[in-house]
């Protein structure tokens, strides 16, 4: 009965002339349907309504939704492969160990990303900026992959628009099924007639579950269809892929317990201005959470860069001043970037400190040291940190890279351009030991540098006499300014 959806107070004054039994029973109806309040910006949950959310701190989010609408849920879909569950508790040592089947991509940056491929039964989630390339990316990626049976459910594009892009891509694939639905139940009496190896959905949050009275997007709506999806992989041992969005803060849209439930978390990033993208693992059981995928966007989709060093690096004819390349580590993978500084007058009252793709509270920190230690005034100067490449560091090793861009902005004087650096700057201005030293100092040596400045503390990590390029080991930040200037 449609009225039964009303609220309790509305169907009671309604029915007041109602005989009791009809009160009675719409008393007992309502009283198994179960809402809770939840906040649209970071899915807070609370029994009653709340002006501002206690986690977020956000005005006026608060929404109400049905949890249970008190009738019971279709159980046929409980076990997919139709076999009666085992509840029974097991003894740590009498459960069998399995091997860890992997399918293997021909794409080498998500194999890494994943941790060495796709496990069998993982639910992995995606979120990224509209336009980014997810959907170009996963499209790529169950049309090149082989022998396996692919079912790409998109809520937010027809048939014709990803035949469309897929003949942008230049891929054809006979294990390749489309399935344009946003209903849950549909989509699930799809998936038991075709038995796909691999889902790919796109996007979670356009889906909805008759279950649950609210729209698609909601946080009930989120959590339920990723459930669903979650027992289906782990009963039948097909790998997921979930495609989400993300709030206007960067972080994935819906409730924070949405990356709790899956095995996998994916961040794909970049400046949409550059042809660069990155694919950043924020959560792995299977693997490293430090890895990363570099990509570059092209007219047949997105191409897998194997040595990102070449294309970090700027191609200049002449060397001008406030340019440092640092040696740093993603994941398992050495990378050399180019840093970029600007220091000039202040034209203002207030001197400005601006970054990009790199924090501005560690560049604070290393002008506060400068300033301190070495006796340079940036006071009066504004200072600009860009990281070439569009990409995002947060690794400390490029300290030493950043206070060297400063000091040759600072004095105008060009750095060598067969110089490298990798360290970390402390509050005393000394250079700090980094990790995996030996690793840096390889791939300098392989594009090509002559010096790499390092750490005297690293110096017991390597041998130099192994390297043909020249390692020089440093312990205060002023050897480092006499050494360059």
């Amino acid at each position: 009965m449609p009225i039964l959806n009303y609220n309790r107070k509305i169907v009671i004054d309604i029915c007041t002339s109602a005989p009791t039994w009809v009160v009675s029973t719409l008393n007992t109806v309502m009283s198994k349907i179960k809402t809770a309040f939840f906040c649209n910006q970071c899915g807070y949950e609370s029994a009653k309504w709340l002006g501002k959310c206690p986690s977020c701190q956000q005005w006026n989010t608060f929404v109400e939704e049905v949890l249970d609408k008190g009738n019971q849920k279709d159980t046929g879909w409980k076990n997919y492969r139709g076999e009666q569950k085992n509840t029974k508790s097991v003894a740590l040592h009498q459960v069998q160990e399995k091997t860890e089947s992997r399918i293997v991509l021909a794409d080498a940056e998500l194999n890494r990303v994943l941790g060495g491929g796709i496990v069998q039964g993982s639910i992995v989630l995606v979120g990224g900026e509209p336009g980014i390339g997810k959907s170009t990316l996963f499209l790529q990626l169950g049309l090149t992959i082989t022998n396996v049976k692919v079912l790409y459910i998109s809520g937010e594009e027809s048939e014709q628009q990803i035949k469309m892009r897929a003949k942008r891509l230049q891929i054809s694939n006979n294990d390749f099924y489309l399935l344009t639905e946003t209903s849950l139940q549909a989509i699930f009496q799809e998936i038991k007639q075709l038995q796909p190896q691999l889902l790919i959905v796109d996007s979670i949050q356009t889906l909805q579950s008759n279950l649950i009275d609210s729209s698609a997007g909601s946080v009930s709506q989120i959590r339920e269809c990723a459930a669903e999806f979650q027992r289906f992989a782990k009963e039948t041992d097909t790998p997921v892929f979930l495609i989400g969005h993300i709030t206007k803060d960067g972080t994935i849209a819906g409730p924070k317990i949405l990356e709790h439930m899956v095995d996998t978390v994916l961040q794909f990033e970049g400046d949409r201005h550059y042809a660069y993208r990155i694919l950043r693992t924020l959560k792995n059981r299977f693997g490293s959470t430090a890895e990363l995928g570099i990509y570059e966007m092209s007219a047949d989709g997105m191409k897998t860069v194997a040595n990102p060093s070449e294309i970090l690096i700027a191609q200049r004819d002449e060397q001008l001043s406030g340019s440092a390349i640092a040696a740093t580590i993603e994941g398992m993978r050495p990378i050399l970037i180019e840093v970029q500084a600007l220091v000039t007058q202040s034209v203002y009252g207030t001197p400005q400190r601006t970054v990009t793709g790199f924090d501005l509270r560690r560049l604070q920190l290393l002008l506060a040291v400068l300033e301190k230690r070495g006796g340079f005034i940036f006071g009066t100067k504004d200072v600009f940190v860009n990281i070439a490449g569009g990409i995002k560091v947060e690794d400390p090793s490029i300290d030493l890279a950043v206070v060297c861009a400063l000091l040759s902005s600072y004095e105008d004087v060009p750095l060598p351009a067969h110089i490298c650096f990798a360290g970390e700057v402390g509050l005393n201005g000394e250079i700090r030991a980094v990790n995996r030293i030996e690793q840096r100092i390889a791939e300098a040596e392989k594009m090509g540098f002559e010096q790499i400045i390092v750490s005297k503390y690293n110096k017991k990590s390597f041998d130099p006499q192994q390297y043909t390029i020249k390692v020089t080991a440093v312990s205060q930040v002023h050897e480092v300014y006499q050494l360059l200037f």
